[in-house]
């Protein structure tokens, strides 16, 4: 990335605070004015951007973005190690910028605690020189790869999921493959499941993260070969690093607008008749039918035991998704549901959704709960409503 330089300098601190960068032959004080100039948006606080953040402040680039409206959980400390216990319940862009300039003073740091969308992305992006996706949801992916492509940004990729990380380099030049290169369309939800679900080792994000700051960093100074056209995949149990080719597809769409991209990556193969069928209930109803008969109720969670041993919503049985879809416990649902109301929940109401249609086509009648989990524990659990 070329930076005129000619109208900033290093002062006596930072001299001292860089010396390391500065005595690199292949780095210097040229490469250190780079980054100084530069500016870099990060989406997320989370997984990926706690080490990201962290390690671009250090390294002394001037001016960081940061995208994230979520608050910090007790649930995030094991891997989200920009946080600490102290900000449990407050903003995470507020806790990111508290703790970079405690690294480091001389970043400047602006934050967005509005949820990156259609209508806010370019206006944002605009104003950055690289770009770098911490996020951990496929509408967000294709939304910041958009943005990217329509203002010619490089986006730094990252993504984890239980012990294996990716880390890419995408829109690094004009010919450069992009995120549709690698993944054209989304797959179905209930394919992939997210962190909160499947789970992560702490240590994981850490080192995607540090791989797409080192990504950042060599993009920002010239310096090095980028993953540009190469998707490095990393397996942490059995400590091996694969690369793979990304090529530009020939299929690959123009883009030159932004879409609704949570309409973009919704399932395909459910028709919109069929997913009205599936009714829904909100968090507040199934806390009024508990309270009022919890005996007239039956309340499934389709989730897996793990998360189930984790938390639970009370009177619910564990039956998990997969059992429903190979049809191993279809008998047992019947029976267990027989002259009841039933009502299924997983953590946001995905899962739910799909073994609601599988018993739909068994003829079981059932409600999907809205938000699942997760709203349960935000709107009744955080309330302190007892039954």
């Amino acid at each position: 990335m070329d930076n005129n330089n000619s109208e900033i300098s290093l002062t006596k601190e930072e001299i001292s605070r860089y010396s390391r960068h500065l005595i690199l032959e292949e780095f210097g004080f040229e490469c250190q004015l780079k980054l100084k100039k530069s500016k870099v948006l990060c989406i997320g606080a989370g997984g990926l951007g706690s080490p990201l953040l962290m390690y671009l402040s250090a390294a002394g680039v001037g001016n960081i973005g940061l995208v994230d409206f979520d608050k910090v959980d007790e649930s995030n400390l094991q891997r989200q190690v920009i946080h600490s216990t102290k900000w449990i319940g407050k903003l995470k862009s507020e806790s990111a910028k508290s703790r970079i300039h405690e690294l480091n003073p001389n970043c400047n740091v602006e934050i967005y605690n509005d949820p990156l969308s259609t209508h806010n992305a370019l206006e944002i992006f605009s104003n950055y020189d690289v770009i770098c996706d911490g996020t951990d949801n496929f509408p967000t992916r294709y939304l910041v790869n958009d943005a990217c492509v329509i203002l010619g940004k490089p986006n730094v990729y990252g993504s984890i999921l239980k012990f294996e990380g990716q880390a890419s380099v995408f829109n690094l030049t004009k010919n450069s493959p992009n995120y549709r290169d690698l993944i054209p369309e989304p797959p179905p939800p209930d394919m992939v499941p997210s962190c909160a679900e499947a789970g992560v080792i702490g240590v994981l994000p850490g080192i995607i993260g540090m791989i797409q700051a080192t990504e950042t960093i060599k993009i920002i100074t010239g310096i090095g070969k980028t993953l540009d056209r190469r998707l490095l995949v990393y397996d942490a149990l059995d400590m091996t690093f694969r690369e793979l080719k990304i090529g530009v597809s020939k299929d690959r769409p123009i883009i030159k607008k932004l879409i609704n991209y949570k309409q973009f990556c919704s399932p395909k193969n459910i028709d919109n008749n069929q997913k009205e069928i599936i009714n829904k209930i909100s968090v507040w109803e199934l806390h009024k039918l508990l309270k009022d008969d919890k005996n007239a109720i039956c309340l499934l969670d389709v989730r897996n035991k793990v998360e189930y041993q984790i938390s639970k919503i009370i009177n619910s049985i564990l039956i998990p998704l997969g059992n429903i879809q190979d049809g191993s416990s279809i008998d047992k649902i019947k029976n267990i549901s027989k002259n009841k109301r039933l009502i299924i929940y997983c953590k946001s109401g995905t899962r739910s959704e799909k073994a609601g249609l599988i018993l739909k086509q068994n003829g079981i009648v059932s409600e999907n709960l809205e938000g699942g989990i997760d709203a349960w524990s935000q709107k009744i659990e955080k309330e302190n409503i007892l039954y």
